[in-house]
């Protein structure tokens, strides 16, 4: 199947599934008029489609016969209902569930055996086509349909894999961190207005720093550790503002905030 002709379905359209859908359409992955969408309230649906110039369907069952690729996009407590539900036609299409807590064995129960489906969790700069999902190595689905999977949805988001047991951690650190990032984008330009920088130059120069500085690691593969150092000289102000971090219990706190979202603390 020619991924630029697919057909994608969206069970559920809220913002991770909205999300998913806007960076497919940034990169050019989808054409808009292949999109099918349903949700509960028809309104919010039909506005949150027109914006996008996707289809929008009043039932689940209307957007798995126009689709050759749904994903499932409902709340975890939904996921069981809307899946039996449609279970006839659901059989031999491939699904990508984003719901949290749901993973391949809860399919498997829900459903039994002949059904193609993969479990994972986007976070939100998927929209802009820079995500990360974490995604459960276990899945059901086909050669085919693995291949699908990976070339479409791989174009909005770089998919890493983890066992079961793994996904709640990795959910942390793809899903809860954004969070983090944005509080010390904000505190960061805090200080920075605090010696007479304008806000929205703030606001520009540091989220750009956070994108260079990953880009760097990524394409440079170098420790974090090893980079930190490269721009530490002696007696310099890097250093310096480091040693003021480290005073302050920086990585305690971000160590910290994994535990208390694992139950640790």
């Amino acid at each position: 199947m020619d991924v630029r002709n697919v057909k994608v379905g969206f069970i559920g359209f809220g913002n991770i599934a909205g999300a998913v859908c806007d960076g497919l359409l940034i990169r050019k992955a989808v054409d808009p008029a292949n999109v099918y969408a349903s949700a509960r309230n028809w309104d919010k649906l039909k506005a949150r489609c027109d914006v996008r110039g996707i289809n929008a369907c009043e039932t689940a069952a209307e957007v798995i016969a126009a689709s050759d690729f749904v994903i499932m996009g409902v709340l975890s407590d939904q996921v069981e209902t809307v899946v039996k539900e449609n279970a006839d036609a659901l059989r031999g299409v491939p699904v990508f569930s984003l719901s949290s807590k749901v993973f391949c064995s809860d399919f498997d129960r829900f459903l039994g055996e002949g059904y193609n489906h993969i479990c994972g969790l986007p976070n939100l700069s998927t929209a802009v086509g820079e995500g990360i999902i974490v995604a459960e190595a276990e899945h059901t689905l086909t050669e085919e349909q693995f291949e699908l999977f990976e070339s479409l949805i791989g174009q909005a988001a770089r998919i890493e894999y983890f066992k079961k047991e793994m996904m709640g951690v990795a959910d942390i650190g793809a899903g809860c961190a954004p969070a983090f990032a944005d509080m010390f984008v904000e505190a960061l330009s805090d200080g920075l207005v605090k010696y007479g920088m304008p806000r929205a130059q703030a606001y520009s120069i540091v989220p750009q720093m956070l994108i260079g500085t990953a880009a760097y690691m990524m394409q440079s593969h170098r420790h974090p550790g090893d980079l930190k150092d490269s721009v530490c000289t002696p007696g310099g102000n890097t250093i310096k503002g480091i040693s003021a971090l480290e005073e302050k219990g920086f990585r305690h706190a971000l160590i910290s905030a994994v535990d208390a979202i694992m139950g640790k603390n």
